[in-house]
C-alpha cells in the first residue's frame, strides 16, 4: 500500500514544481529524502527512568525504535561527561517517512493551542527545514494520564536536490505544512 502524501508527491507535487521552477528532468526536483526526530534529555544524567520514557514515547510517536545519543564530549558546566546518554533520536525513510508526516500535518500540528502556522526562519543553507515542537502531548498516540514530564522534541526535513530555500518551502507547503504568514 503506497502512503497518501507519497501518491500525492509523485501524481501532483512533481508537475507542479516542474512547471513553478521551469525543471526538465523529474528527477532534479527537490524531494523529501528524510525525517529526523530528535529528542534530547538532559535530566537524564539524574534519573536514567527518563531517558528510557522518552525513548519509549519517541518509539511510539513514530513507529521506529530510537537509538540512543551519547554525549560527545565532555561539558562541566552542565555536568556531563563524555558517553553519557543526553538524548535519542529517530531517522525515517521512504513509506514510515510518509506516514509520519501525514500525521504530523493533519492531526499532530492542528491540536497545538493558538496555533498559526510553523516559523518561515527555519531553514538551513541546504534547504533543509527544522521544526520545534515543544510538548509531545500533540500526538495522539501519547496517552496524557501516562506522561511523566513534559518532553519536546525537533523535527528536521531534509530535502534532497533543493537549489534555494524557496524550492524547500513550496515543496513543505505542497505536503500540506502551514507556515506562518508575513503579512
Amino acid at each position: 500500500m503506497v502512503p497518501r502524501l507519497l501518491d500525492k508527491y509523485r501524481n501532483e507535487i512533481t508537475q507542479k514544481m516542474m512547471q513553478e521552477f521551469n525543471i526538465k528532468n523529474k528527477y532534479a526536483i527537490p524531494r523529501l529524502e528524510k525525517i529526523v526526530v530528535n529528542m534530547g534529555v538532559g535530566e537524564a544524567l539524574q534519573d536514567v527512568k527518563i531517558l528510557d520514557k522518552a525513548m519509549e514515547e519517541l518509539g511510539v510517536i513514530t513507529g521506529q525504535k530510537p537509538i540512543l545519543r551519547r554525549a560527545k564530549k565532555a561539558i562541566s558546566n552542565f555536568k556531563v561527561r563524555q558517553g553519557h546518554p543526553v538524548g535519542c533520536k529517530v531517522t525515517l525513510r521512504r513509506a514510515m517517512m510518509y506516514e509520519f508526516l501525514d500525521r504530523l500535518v493533519n492531526i499532530a500540528l492542528p491540536r497545538i493551542r493558538d496555533f498559526r502556522g510553523v516559523p518561515l526562519d527555519s531553514f538551513d543553507r541546504g534547504g533543509n527545514y527544522t521544526l520545534g515542537i515543544t510538548d509531545q502531548v500533540i500526538f495522539p498516540e501519547i496517552e496524557y494520564d501516562k506522561i511523566s514530564r513534559s518532553q519536546g522534541m525537533d523535527i528536521t526535513f531534509v530535502i534532497k536536490n533543493s537549489k534555494s530555500t524557496k524550492q524547500s518551502q513550496e515543496l513543505l507547503k505542497a505536503f500540506g505544512i502551514p507556515f506562518e504568514s508575513t503579512g
